[in-house]
């Protein structure tokens, strides 16, 4: 994947050209698309994306609880629905349109916070972001926002930042865009990126695409580094369901720990060493289990979460 670190720049077309695309690696029901230390490089602030097809309703399934620190995570469902249980946001579920939003910065240990909803299984991406200086050691914040708090524009839900006058309600960092998109089969849209928002992507999740942006399910394809508008059409027999990610590009290196992303080693070894304080008050607050089967996540903060 080397020879992606320099993007070809649009020089004259109208639209933006599709140049480089791969299917991951799947082990069992998850396919790595991103990494920090491959395509995260090319297409920072996005570094890392995963499809995953999961029953949580089974106690063995799902992700163990880690930690992040210096990034955000953001959870879209593409097809089925998963339940959350906070204290703060209290009891639903996120189904295709909504999403989960967690900013790690100073660090947080998570992956069960989510449990099986009202459908036997669910698919869905999970995205990290790099986060920019001011935030990589911002307190945790997290949302969990249902489908019918989350704004559309045509066919695209605004997960994150601004699109076509409507506005996420996740607390995001400016300069990204991030949208779920489901296309009927041949029907066509035009995604038109904000100034400076360079950088730019999509992934499939079901169906395929066609015409410029060819594409099939489990795909993450890039596009060149340019502001032009990305033409989107979707099979006549499949349609198509994907998410598409554009920002300005993040102005540092990444500096990365085993599941964090700062931008300089001395930001990553205050991130670290932050983990590995709470996983020591982690430990020592033993079971948190909820009855609904979730166990919150861990900042080390019992202050309220912001509104």
């Amino acid at each position: 994947m080397d020879a992606t670190h320099d993007l070809p720049v649009s020089n004259g077309a109208q639209v933006r050209r599709q140049v480089f695309s791969t299917r991951g690696s799947t082990h069992g029901p998850i396919t790595r698309l991103m990494s920090p230390s491959d395509l995260g490089r090319v297409l920072k602030p996005f570094v890392f994306l995963d499809l995953f097809d999961l029953d949580l309703h089974d106690p063995r399934a799902g992700f163990r609880m880690h930690p992040h620190s210096g990034l955000a995570t953001i959870t879209v469902i593409t097809d089925g629905d998963l339940r959350f249980d906070d204290a703060t946001d209290g009891t639903g579920h996120i189904g295709f349109g909504g999403f989960e939003w967690m900013r790690a910065g100073s660090g947080v240990w998570h992956g069960k916070e989510l449990s099986g909803g009202t459908t036997p299984r669910a698919q869905g991406f999970q995205l990290w972001i790099a986060l920019p200086a001011d935030l990589e050691h911002a307190p945790v914040d997290s949302q969990y926002v249902e489908a019918g708090h989350v704004p559309a524009v045509g066919p695209a839900h605004v997960i994150l930042g601004s699109y076509g006058g409507a506005r996420s309600p996740a607390r995001s960092p400016e300069g990204v865009t991030y949208l779920l998109i489901r296309l009927a089969g041949g029907e066509r849209w035009t995604f038109t990126p904000a100034a400076g928002q360079t950088t730019a992507w999509l992934a499939v999740a079901t169906g395929a695409l066609g015409g410029h942006a060819k594409a099939q399910a489990g795909d993450l394809v890039l596009f060149d580094h340019s502001e032009r508008a990305i033409l989107l059409e979707a099979d006549n027999q499949a349609g198509a369901v994907f998410v598409l990610g554009a920002a300005a590009p993040h102005p540092h290196e990444l500096h990365l720990g085993s599941y964090s992303v700062h931008t300089s080693n001395e930001a990553l070894a205050k991130g670290e060493a932050n983990i590995e304080r709470l996983r020591q008050l982690l430990v020592a607050a033993g079971n948190r289990r909820t009855a609904s089967g979730t166990t919150p996540m861990f900042s080390g903060d019992t202050r309220p979460k912001t509104n």
